[in-house]
């Protein structure tokens, strides 16, 4: 899964390994600790690391609920498509201050080791899905005195059954930036929100739900499954719909999605890949958002169905369920969405807005999600 560049023979890479042990910036200061990352591997690390490669950019927006300039310690990221908004890219950027080199695409594989080597990082945090599921790519690294940790377990198979617990996630980061007590801080903000959701939808009936993992204009239908974006939509009220097996997301045929008539659908839009997907994302124009969903709607799998009759269709920016201390805005949409009379009180716009003014130093603007029906949020 590793990607070898061209021209690069084991001299080299040997020179270029021997130069990445020497520099002495590869170790932040401080004393040593261990972390316990994400797939339960404990990591030893020397001191806070201030040279961080990312194989998932997107997890800037996790260190960015906690630490004030998450930022400033990233000197290399991979995925960089998967944050979703330009808006956030450039800010994050911006506040980094420097140049963050990309070392990877979205693709699995293809991550360049040299390239991360060369950045002389004292942490690499890996995902299941991504690069770091090669364990040869986690031994060279190691094998050079680099650490590298997981900061997701969640693939699209079978084996796990579940996502990413938020209390470890959000404990792990505040293990690696030193910043403990604010993740304590952040996860009782999360549950007295979830505790509020779980409260209204006492008694309820889940509500079938075509929550659309992939929405492009031309294709159809990604429907999530049981696990990550299925327990997001459970927790919210909801369910998925019957012929998904897959544990994270599957497609499925427009006559069996018509045959199991959903009460809702929720489609999922971003920045990234604009001309084939709604442009749902931070800094993007709210009727822009709009008009992809309604191009949505307009697919001949969608158009017939009662609930695109009665306007029960909305859409949301990818992050709000692949960031997961965003989740609580996605169980709160889905709770207003499903059950809008027994969830009234919930207020999702009030939660980003006390995300953005509590915990985030670059904050996360609108529109975060989107309805045909102005009525309908």
């Amino acid at each position: 899964m590793v990607k070898w560049g061209m021209g690069i023979d084991r001299r080299a890479f040997l020179a270029g390994a021997a130069a990445a042990i020497a520099a002495p910036e590869v170790r932040a200061a401080g004393s040593s600790f261990t972390v316990t990352d994400m797939i339960g591997r404990h990591v030893a690390l020397v001191g806070r690391p201030s040279r961080i490669v990312l194989l998932e950019a997107r997890d800037v927006l996790t260190m960015g609920v906690i630490h004030p300039e998450p930022a400033k310690l990233i000197v290399g990221w991979a995925a960089v498509d998967r944050i979703d908004s330009d808006a956030l890219r450039q800010a994050y950027e911006h506040q980094a201050g420097h140049s963050i080199a990309v070392v990877g695409k979205l693709e699995p594989g293809s991550v360049s080791l040299e390239a991360v080597i060369a950045l002389q990082p004292d942490l690499v945090v890996a995902s299941a899905y991504a690069d770091g599921g090669d364990d040869l790519f986690v031994q060279r690294l190691e094998s050079l005195g680099i650490p590298v940790v997981f900061g997701s377990a969640v693939t699209n198979g079978d084996d796990k059954g579940h996502g990413d617990d938020l209390s470890n996630l959000m404990r792990f980061w505040g293990r690696i930036l030193g910043r403990e007590e604010q993740a304590e801080v952040y996860l009782s903000f999360f549950a007295d929100r979830l505790s509020a959701v779980g409260r209204c939808l006492e008694g309820a009936e889940p509500v079938k739900t075509y929550l659309e993992v992939q929405s492009t204009y031309a294709d159809c239908c990604w429907a999530a499954g049981k696990i990550v974006w299925g327990t997001l939509l459970a927790q919210g009220g909801g369910r998925s719909l019957d012929a998904v097996t897959s544990p994270w997301f599957q497609q499925i045929s427009a006559e069996q999605l018509i045959a199991e008539a959903p009460g809702l659908y929720i489609a999922s839009g971003g920045g990234f890949s604009i001309k084939i997907r709604p442009a749902i994302a931070p800094g993007l124009p709210v009727e822009t958002a709009r008009q992809g969903l309604r191009l949505l709607a307009e697919r001949p799998a969608l158009s017939i169905l009662e609930m695109v009759r009665q306007k029960r269709v909305h859409g949301i920016w990818t992050g709000l369920v692949t960031v997961p201390p965003l989740n609580i805005l996605f169980v709160e949409l889905v709770a207003k969405w499903a059950h809008p009379d027994r969830c009234a009180q919930i207020d999702p716009a009030g939660t980003l807005a006390a995300l953005n003014e509590r915990f985030l130093t670059i904050g996360i603007e609108t529109p975060c999600w989107v309805s045909l029906r102005d009525d309908q949020l």
